[in-house]
C-alpha cells in the first residue's frame, strides 16, 4: 500500500465515530504504531483536527475543528448523500437550498461513474410526497444552473410560457430563488436583451455553454426582492374570504402557514380570510381541505370556483 493510499485508509477509519487505539489502527493497516503516529501528524498538517488520549482505553479520534476539511465517503456513503440532496432539491427550503444544490454539483462532479448510475437508478425509483403544495422540479435541472450561476457560465434552455409556447432561451443566470411554492432563475436574456424571471418548473433542456459572462447585478442590487416584486407585479392577487365548514383548530392545521385570519363561528365552522395569492392557487387550498365551504369574496374567486365547478361536473357527468 502506498503512502498516499494508507493515509486515506487512515482517515477513513478515524472518519468512524469512535476511538481507535494505535494497535488496532496498525493492525488494520499492517504497519507500525510508530508509522500510525506520523501519519496522525500528517493528517494534522493536513488540517484534520485528529485527537489523542492516553491511558489503557486511550486512543485517536477525528473531532470537530475550527474549519470542515475534506471528508473521505465510501461508495455507500457518497450514494447516500447525493440521493438524499437530489430528493431535498426538489423543493424549496429555506436558508439552505442554494448551499444543497452547491454541495449537490460538487459531489456530482467527482463521483464515478458507475455511482453516478446507481444514484440516477435510485432517485428515478423514488417519490416524495413531502410537500404536495410545492411545484415538482427536476433536479437534474437544478444542478446545472446552480453549477451555471456558480460559475457566471450561459446556459440555453428550453422554456414553456404561460400561453403554453415554447421557446428557446439563451441566458447569462444570475441568481436562483426559492420563493414560495417554487423555484425562479434570475438572468439576463442574450436574445432579449433583457432581464427575466423563469419558472424552473417551465425549464427543460438546461445545458451550460462553456461560455464565461462578466458578473452583473440584479435590479435594485437585490435579486429575491427583484423576483418578488415581479411576480406580484405579473399575477394579481386576492385574499379569499369564505366560511368553512371546519372547526376552526382543525381548518388552523390543515392550512398550516397559509391560515391567514380564522374565527370560530360554532363549534363546526369558521370563518376565513385568507393570506394574498392567485385565485388559482387560492380554489386549490379551499378544495383541498376536504370539507364543504361556502365563498363569499371576491368576486374573482367566486367566478373561478364557479368554473371550475362546471369543468367538474362535466367531467363525471
Amino acid at each position: 500500500m502506498s503512502d498516499a493510499a494508507r493515509l486515506l485508509r487512515l482517515l477513513s477509519l478515524l472518519q468512524t465515530p469512535r476511538e481507535w487505539p494505535g494497535s488496532e489502527l496498525a493492525a488494520r493497516l499492517e504497519v507500525t504504531p510508530r508509522t500510525v503516529r506520523r501519519d496522525i501528524e500528517r493528517l494534522r498538517d493536513l488540517g484534520y483536527p485528529v485527537e489523542a488520549s492516553l491511558g489503557v482505553l486511550g486512543g485517536y479520534r477525528l473531532v470537530a475543528g475550527a474549519a470542515m476539511p475534506p471528508l473521505l465517503l465510501d461508495d455507500e456513503e457518497a450514494v447516500a448523500i447525493a440521493v438524499g440532496l437530489r430528493t431535498a432539491a426538489r423543493q424549496p427550503v429555506a436558508g439552505i437550498a442554494e448551499a444543497s444544490l452547491r454541495a449537490l454539483a460538487k459531489l456530482q462532479q467527482v463521483l464515478p461513474p458507475r455511482l453516478a448510475r446507481r444514484v440516477s437508478s435510485l432517485t428515478a425509483a423514488t417519490t416524495s410526497a413531502a410537500n404536495s403544495f410545492a411545484s415538482l422540479v427536476d433536479p437534474g435541472q437544478l444542478t446545472v444552473l446552480s453549477g451555471a450561476v456558480a460559475g457566471r457560465e450561459r446556459v440555453r434552455f428550453a422554456y414553456v410560457a404561460q400561453e403554453n409556447v415554447v421557446s428557446k432561451r439563451h441566458v447569462e443566470p444570475v441568481q436562483l430563488v426559492a420563493l414560495g411554492r417554487r423555484w425562479y432563475l434570475l438572468g439576463f436574456d442574450l436574445e432579449r436583451d433583457d432581464w427575466r424571471v423563469f419558472r424552473l418548473d417551465r425549464v427543460s433542456g438546461a445545458v451550460a455553454t462553456g461560455a464565461r459572462f462578466a458578473a452583473r447585478v440584479p435590479p435594485g442590487g437585490d435579486a429575491a426582492e427583484f423576483v418578488t416584486q415581479k411576480m406580484y407585479d405579473s399575477a394579481p392577487t386576492f385574499r379569499a374570504r369564505a366560511t368553512l365548514r371546519l372547526p376552526v383548530d382543525l381548518a388552523r392545521a390543515r392550512l398550516a402557514d397559509f391560515a391567514g385570519e380564522l374565527t370560530a363561528v360554532d363549534d363546526g365552522s369558521c370563518s376565513w380570510h385568507s393570506v394574498e395569492d392567485t385565485v388559482e392557487y387560492l380554489g386549490i387550498r379551499l378544495t383541498l381541505l376536504g370539507c364543504e365551504f361556502v365563498v363569499h369574496g371576491p368576486d374573482e374567486l367566486v367566478e373561478h370556483m364557479r368554473g371550475v365547478g362546471e369543468r367538474i361536473g362535466r367531467a363525471v357527468g
